[in-house]
């Protein structure tokens, strides 16, 4: 039986959803209920990947830290399958378990882009009408927190200070062409002045 895959992109990161849709619910055969697998590929790391357990798992680190960060607190997350830590303000580290013994831990280090195209994937999956089965009440939670954090007065500072320092530049910048375009405009008036009263003075002498 061949199985549906849907693939979620965000600039280096791709999430890519296999699995069957429900047929003993009349679902249609485009969708994905059952997840069977699922592929979380950023570009120049190793391919993670397991079943919807891990998945949800990663989902709920990723939110959590990402919130985390937003509101200025210690970003750390720790859980059986996955660990997000901060090595510094631009570098993050992922510590992916898998759940078998044998399998060493799987240590990733990822930048500011690459966590926001994450999450970006992951706001895709959730927000797909073809993928069932995924979208939890705690993501929605992390999530609202993260767009309401968007709103504290700090981060509003934050977020309109360049495009003000910009427009405050480009203001300065013009009045001055302004300035500096009328001061020539009146000497050449002042000069043009001279010269037809100097003409003019040529002329009875003559």
């Amino acid at each position: 039986m061949l199985q549906n895959k849907f693939l979620f992109n965000q600039s280096s990161v791709s999430l890519e959803i296999i699995g069957l849709p429900d047929y003993s619910n009349n679902e249609n055969k485009d969708y994905i209920s059952i997840i069977s697998q699922w592929k979380l590929m950023i570009i120049d790391k190793p391919v993670v990947e397991g079943n919807l357990e891990h998945l949800k798992s990663i989902m709920k680190a990723f939110y959590y830290y990402s919130n985390s960060l937003l509101n200025d607190e210690n970003p750390r997350y720790e859980s059986n399958l996955i660990d997000i830590t901060s090595e510094n303000f631009y570098t993050h580290i992922l510590l992916l378990k898998s759940s078998k013994p044998e399998v060493k831990p799987l240590n990733i280090r990822i930048g500011n882009s690459v966590l926001a195209d994450t999450i970006n994937c992951f706001d895709q999956l959730c927000s797909s009408n073809k993928v069932k089965n995924i979208y939890q009440k705690e993501f929605t939670n992390f999530k609202n927190k993260n767009h309401l954090s968007l709103l504290d007065k700090k981060n509003i500072f934050n977020f309109l200070l360049p495009p003000l320092f910009s427009l405050c530049s480009i203001f300065l910048v013009s009045t001055a062409l302004i300035y500096v375009y009328d001061g020539n405009d009146n000497s050449s008036l002042i000069n043009t002045k001279n010269k037809l009263i100097s003409i003019k003075s040529s002329n009875k002498l003559l």
